[in-house]
Formats: structure tokens, C-alpha cells, sequence
């Protein structure tokens, strides 16, 4: 008996003691035989109540008063002078003993089979209350067992079989059924989830077996909730939780069956648009035909998505006035399904990228970044797993789209580089890039998803500690990757095969030039079997005319919005030169100029705070357009010397290497060529009488950017450039080879800016032809 049962048993008992006077009174006028037979009709008095089944108070009354009157009787019984009397009297008392004694196990066994009947009630009611299994409910099924037991060997104290078994029926049958009620949703709720997860794990036919189990488990469960409706058959809130709990367990059966169902249907190949975009750094005069050539895409295909790779921040005047909510209008109005963070994003800290995130009609990816602590971001942070539900506005490491009964997973990564190359913050963490891409390919498989999309900002063979060949080698389980940050441009898509499934890369280079298309076809498990993408060229013209029309309603909104505003800004002065500014195309094409030695002394400024063991800056001559007069300068005509928007660049090369380049560079000298190179931070000699490949006789670097000292063919120097000649534009082998070798590194920052920076910064300046490249033939 436990102690809740001894406890009501003792109060009861003691409530008991105020009628018990009556028989002790009678004690001192009556005889001991008198007092015997008093004590032996008490005893039968008890009689009705032993086979009633139930624990009334007028039960316990009799049950207390019949051992006064046996205390009566033994009291009085050494009064008795008569031996054999005195013997006989004795025995009489014994059997009014025994008899009180069996009342006594019958009312011991009522006790604690009415709270063991309560518990099996509470018992039914929590199951009823939960939705599933769990420590709860495997907590009361042990108590109820534990207590069942117990009171079975109490019931097998009292006499009678047909005690016992009325005893039984009564309360040890609702314990037996309350345990089977338990055991019975228990054993399905854990079947149902192993057939969820045969499911997940792409194995149909071990569910269905599962399932066939839980079918077999249907009569028994019927047989349970009938003999628990028969024994509680006026009890309608026991036979709502019954209903309760059947409910629940065949919703949820029916579930597992459909998804069985599906996951045994012959399935067919799944073919799937990408449409990306990545880099376009505010370049918004195209986006009315960027928004055509979607909509185009789109119609043609059946399952379509469209994903941008981060940097829409940074690069024109239309995010220096409008902070990128100019280009989210356009990317709300065109309906974009996710967008992963660029480095360029956090350049002005986070409060904008706040601003952008909360109004955008789409939701982010990022398994990398952290936000956690970060009091602009931490709210929009929507969970830390692959969700299937995801909320426009909101953060999250992983989605989970579907289309025609198909699941496609995309997760996001920026590079680490952010922390160093642009203004996060201390509060926003950058993770390994690895270890996260590889924990989000395991979420989304273990939710059934066999298509997985990495949407990236680390560049296609960055040279950062970060990028998408690596990753495409390092993280098993990724279909495409669609990346950003490098600007390089993947006419088509490269397919890497270094795991058990291939892994397609693509990306479009940049300042929204291009749409990427990638059409992939995956077969019935998830692996691609087929590729082709190509990239639309938003600029081609056909005549005087753009190949694709712009959009209508996109063009009246940049028209009349933004624009204007734009064109009014290009008017400002930013900054004022005593001396006019060489960009003469004839000049910076072919020798050292002012404004060639201006724009890189601004790029090494600019590249130092970045890495400041960055020693040499590099401008290509093609990428100076024009020249400024002396006097007032304007943004538009900044925008006008260097309109290509091309990217900051670091490289790693050796002076054998800044040899060869400089070769390249003064080899068709005195023919003008694009390749021909502004320099800073050091300076160099020619002769332009020898053969090409042999002219250069002299080149010494400034390292501690002070005095010159030779350049040593073994040492290693960073250097700055754009991102153009960085991958070998212009003819530059060594540049691309370190390219390939993931020696440069490319934190971005726009020309245009950078040149306009150093220029407010640096007011007064007087750029002069100062023997950086000297031909010594002349």
C-alpha cells in the first residue's frame, strides 16, 4: 500500500473514533458473554458491506465499532472465572477476529483501488493532452504498472473468489486497459516516426512494412477503446478522451500513409530554372530590362526560381541616396525567392541592411552569419534550421521550397572576408563556411530534400580563404551553387565531380550585366544528370535599340522616381583640382600621367586599409575614359573617367611575376594599348628600342613607402588593381595564373568611389608626372 492510501486509511479510521464510545460504555454494564455476543452480531453487520463494493462512511462505522465491541469483549474475558467458559468465550472472540480481519483486507483493498481508479482516470485524461509520446506519459504508464501491481497482491488477500474477481473487474481491469491505452498510441507513435524517417531516407518500402505493422494494431485498439467504453459507459468525459486520443493517432496515420503513398509513386526526372543574379551593385538603369527578361524566363518554364548572390549594396549614386531600397522595389515587384548576403551589405553597418531586410517580399539566407547579438539584425533572425515555411523579411540558414510535390533546399554563405573588408560590426559573427554548408546539407536531407541549392557570396576561386570551387569539393550533397562576390563571369556553368554526385557553379558576372540562367534536370534521387545555362546579355543592342524592351511599369517608376534624382546628383561638386587631369586616351595608354598616378595613388590608399602590407597599385590604361579640366569636379564627370565600375582587387605576386607584367605592359609602346599600366608605389624603366619581353631594365618598390629599393624576381608583394586585370584582362597571364592559384583576394569597393574618396580626403593635392615609368630611349 503506498503512502497516499495509508494516509487516507489512517484519517478515515481515526474519524472513526467518537461513535466507538457507545460499545465501550455498554462495556461496564454487560456481561462477557453479553460483550461476545454484542462483538459476534457486529460482525455480521458487516456482512452486506464486505460484498457491496463500495467504501462508504457507514461502511467504516460498522467496520469501527465491530473492533470496539471485539476490544470490549478481550477486555472483559479475564473476568470470566469458568475455565472451559472462559475457553469457549475466547474462541468465539478469535473468529470475530478473523472475520474483522478479512473486512479489514476488503477495505485496505477498496482504499487503494478507488485512488488507483483516479490515477487511471488522470492517466486517460493525459493522454488524451498530448500530442505525442514522451517522458510525461512513459512516467505515469510506470506508476500506474507499479501501482496495479501491488494492488493485485493486496486483492489476493481477501477471501473469496468471487471477491477477488469482482475486486478485478472493478479495478485492476481499468489499470490493465489504462497501461494497454498507453502501450497502444506509444508503440504507434514510435512506428509512425520510424516510417518518417524511412520515408526521409528515400526507403518507401521499409514505411509501408512499418505501416502494414500499424494497420494489425487497429483491432487490438478497437478491442482497448471498446472494454474502456463498456466499463465507463456513463462517463462521457472519459469517452470524449477516448475519441480524443483515436483521433489524434489516426490523423497522424493518415499522414504517414499519404506520405508513403507519395514517396511510392513512380517518379520522373524534375527539371528546374535558376534564374540568378549576384554583384549588380545598384546598377538599376537596366533593371526594367532585367525585369522583361525574368518575366520571359519564367513563362517558359514549369518549376522556376530566382535567387540573387548579395552585393546589391554599393557601387552607384543610386545606393549613396536611396541605401538599396531603390533596387528592393524592383526586386519585390519582380518577386524574388531568396537572396543571400554580399560583404558590400554591411558597408554601412547594419542599421541600413535592417532597413532593407524588414521591407524585402522575400526571405534570406545565411548559415554562416550570426546575428544573434547584433541589436539591429537579431530580430529577423526567423530560426537556426531549414524551415519550409519561411517569412518574408526574416533570416534563416536554410529554406525549403516546393514546387509540383518537389522539395529544392537553399542555403546561404558570405565570405569571412566581411570582417576585414567591410563594417559588420563586432556584434555579427562570420562561421567556417565548410563546416556550416555541410551541417545545413545534413538539416535539409534529414527533412527529404535531395535537391540542394547553396546560394554564396565567396567568390568562384577567391583567393580570400573562401570559395566555390573549394566548397564544391569539400561539402558532399550540394546540386548547384550559385555564387557572387568574385564577378566572374561563367558563360556557362562548370560542373565539378569530385564527389559522388557532380556539382554545377555558376555565376554573371557583374553591375547587373547579365541574367543567369541555369536549366537542370535531376533524376528521381536528387542527382543532376543534365545542365545547360547561358548568360542573357541585358545591354546587347539590335541598332540603336536594346535587344530586350524594358519592362513598362519598372521604366515609369526608375523614370520618374529615381532617376531624376540621380541626374541632379551627378551635378554636384565633390572636389576641386588647380590642374587639369591628364586622361587623355593617346597619353594614358602609352605613359606615366597625372591623373593615372592620382587614381592609383587613391586605389593604394584605399587597398592599405584593407591589407596594409599591400606595397604596389596597378590601373590599366583602358579603364581611364577621359580626361578633367582644372577647377570644380562633378560626380558625373568622375563617373565619366572610370564608368566601367570595375572592383578593387589584391593579388600576391612575385617580383618575377611584376617583371613579366610590367613587360606586358610597355610591349607595344609607342602604339597605344589598354594594357599599358599606371603604377604607384613604385617605379620603373624601359627602352622601347628593344624587342618585346626585353625592355624593361629597371623597377624598384617603395615597401616601406618611403624609399625605393630594388625589386627582388624571388620576394613576394601584394598588389593592388581592379578586379578586370586581376583575372587577366587585357592580355595578363601571370595575373591570371595567380588568379587561378587563389592568390588575389577581392574585397570590392568600386573605382569610381574609391578615386572620389581619395580626392575629398586629399583636397589641395597638385598630381604631377613625377618619373614613376620613364622610357630611357628618348
Amino acid at each position: 500500500m503506498n503512502n497516499k492510501i495509508k494516509t487516507v486509511l489512517s484519517l478515515t479510521l481515526a474519524a472513526s473514533v467518537i461513535p466507538a464510545a457507545a460499545p465501550a460504555h455498554a462495556a461496564e454494564k454487560n456481561t462477557p458473554e453479553e460483550l461476545v455476543h454484542i462483538a459476534e452480531a457486529q460482525v455480521r453487520s458487516l456482512a452486506p458491506y464486505n460484498n457491496s463494493m463500495t467504501l462508504s462512511k457507514n461502511f467504516l462505522q460498522e467496520y469501527h465499532l465491530t473492533q470496539s465491541a471485539i476490544a470490549n469483549a478481550k477486555k472483559a474475558l479475564p473476568n470470566v472465572k469458568n475455565a472451559r467458559q472462559k475457553r469457549l468465550l475466547g474462541d468465539r472472540i478469535e473468529k470475530a477476529e478473523m472475520a474483522v480481519l478479512r473486512t479489514a483486507r476488503v477495505i485496505d483493498a477498496l482504499k487503494y483501488g478507488e485512488a488507483l481508479l483516479k490515477d487511471t482516470s488522470s492517466f486517460i485524461a493525459l493522454i488524451s493532452k498530448k500530442e505525442k509520446a514522451d517522458e510525461e506519459l512513459h512516467n505515469w504508464y510506470d506508476k500506474i504498472r507499479t501501482e496495479r501491481r501491488a494492488y493485485e497482491k493486496i486483492v489476493g488477500k481477501v477471501s473469496g473468489s468471487d471477491s477477488r474477481k469482482a475486486f478485478g473487474l472493478k479495478y485492476i481491469v481499468p489499470a490493465k486497459l489504462a497501461e494497454e491505452m498507453m502501450a497502444y498510441p506509444l508503440t504507434r507513435y514510435d512506428l509512425n516516426v520510424k516510417a518518417l524517417a524511412a520515408i526521409a531516407a528515400d526507403k518507401p518500402e521499409v514505411a509501408r512494412k512499418l505501416v502494414d505493422t500499424i494497420t494489425k494494431m487497429e483491432e487490438k485498439g478497437d478491442i482497448v477503446k471498446a472494454a474502456l467504453l463498456k466499463l465507463y459507459p456513463n462517463n462521457k468525459a472519459v469517452q470524449q478522451q477516448i475519441s480524443i486520443i483515436e483521433g489524434k493517432i489516426e490523423a497522424e496515420l493518415a499522414l504517414v500513409k499519404q506520405s508513403i503513398m507519395e514517396a511510392l509513386k513512380p517518379k520522373s526526372n524534375f527539371n528546374l530554372e535558376v534564374l540568378h543574379t549576384n554583384d549588380t551593385h545598384a546598377h538599376i538603369d537596366n533593371i526594367a530590362r532585367r525585369i522583361t527578361a525574368i518575366k520571359e524566363m519564367r513563362a517558359k518554364a514549369e518549376n522556376s526560381l530566382l535567387l540573387d548572390a548579395g552585393d546589391v549594396f554599393s557601387g552607384t549614386l543610386y545606393f549613396n541616396e536611396f541605401k538599396g531600397q531603390a533596387d528592393l522595389e524592383f526586386m519585390n515587384m519582380i518577386g524574388y525567392d531568396a537572396m543571400t548576403f554580399g560583404n558590400h551589405e554591411f558597408d554601412l553597418g547594419t542599421a541600413p541592411l535592417s532597413s532593407f531586410v524588414k521591407n524585402a517580399k522575400f526571405p534570406f539566407v545565411s548559415a554562416n552569419v550570426d546575428f544573434t547579438k547584433d541589436a539591429n539584425m537579431k530580430g529577423l533572425v526567423g530560426g537556426t534550421a531549414a524551415t519550409a515555411a519561411p517569412k518574408d523579411g526574416n533570416v534563416y540558414p536554410s529554406i525549403i521550397k516546393e514546387m509540383n510535390g518537389e522539395k529544392v533546399g537553399i542555403f546561404g554563405l558570405t565570405t569571412a572576408e566581411t570582417e576585414t573588408i567591410s563594417s559588420p560590426g563586432k556584434d555579427v559573427a562570420f562561421n567556417d563556411y565548410i563546416e556550416r554548408a555541410k551541417k545545413s546539407v545534413e538539416q535539409l536531407k534529414a527533412q527529404g530534400v535531395n535537391k540542394i541549392i547553396a546560394l554564396t557570396h565567396i567568390g568562384y576561386q577567391d583567393g580570400g580563404g573562401d570559395n566555390d570551387v573549394t566548397l564544391a569539393k569539400e561539402v558532399d550533397g550540394i546540386d548547384i551553387i550559385v555564387g557572387g562576390h568574385s564577378h566572374t563571369v561563367l558563360s556557362t556553368p562548370t560542373v565539378d565531380t569530385t564527389g559522388a554526385e557532380p556539382t554545377v557553379i555558376v555565376q554573371t558576372g557583374q553591375y547587373s550585366d547579365n541574367l543567369g540562367t541555369l536549366n537542370v534536370e535531376f533524376d528521381p534521387s536528387g542527382k543532376v544528370i543534365k545542365n545547360e545555362g547561358k548568360l542573357i546579355n541585358l545591354n546587347e543592342k539590335s541598332g540603336d535599340s536594346y535587344a530586350i524592351k524594358a519592362d513598362d511599369e519598372a521604366q515609369k517608376i526608375l523614370d520618374t522616381k529615381y532617376k531624376p534624382v540621380i541626374d541632379a546628383k551627378q551635378k554636384e561638386v565633390v572636389a576641386s583640382t588647380d590642374v587639369a587631369l591628364n586622361g587623355a586616351r593617346a597619353d594614358v595608354r602609352t605613359k606615366e600621367t597625372n591623373l593615372g598616378n592620382l587614381i592609383t595613388d587613391g586605389m593604394l590608399s584605399k587597398a592599405k586599409t584593407i591589407n596594409p602590407n599591400t606595397v604596389i597599385a596597378l590601373q590599366n590604361g583602358g579603364g581611364i575614359r577621359e580626361s578633367i579640366n582644372s577647377g570644380d569636379v562633378t560626380m558625373g564627370e568622375i563617373l565619366t573617367v572610370m564608368p566601367f565600375g570595375n572592383a578593387l582587387a589584391i593579388m600576391k605576386l612575385s617580383g618575377e611575376e611584376i617583371k613579366a607584367a610590367l613587360e606586358h605592359s610597355v610591349e607595344a609602346v609607342p602604339t597605344e594599348a589598354g594594357a599599358f599600366l599606371q603604377v604607384s608605389g613604385m617605379r620603373f624603366s624601359y627602352d622601347s628600342t628593344k624587342p618585346a619581353g626585353q625592355r624593361v631594365v629597371k623597377v624598384e618598390v617603395k615597401e616601406d613607402g618611403k624609399t625605393f629599393t630594388t625589386l627582388d624576381p624571388a620576394k613576394q608583394y601584394f598588389v593592388a588593381t581592379n578586379t578586370f586585370t586581376a583575372a587577366g584582362g587585357d592580355n595578363y597571364p601571370m595575373f591570371k595564373k595567380a588568379y587561378d592559384e587563389g592568390r588575389v583576394s577581392e574585397p570590392g569597393f568600386v573605382d569610381w568611389e574609391n578615386f572620389r574618396d581619395y580626392l575629398k580626403a586629399n583636397p589641395g593635392l597638385k598630381p604631377e608626372v613625377e618619373g614613376r615609368i620613364t622610357d630611357v630611349s628618348k
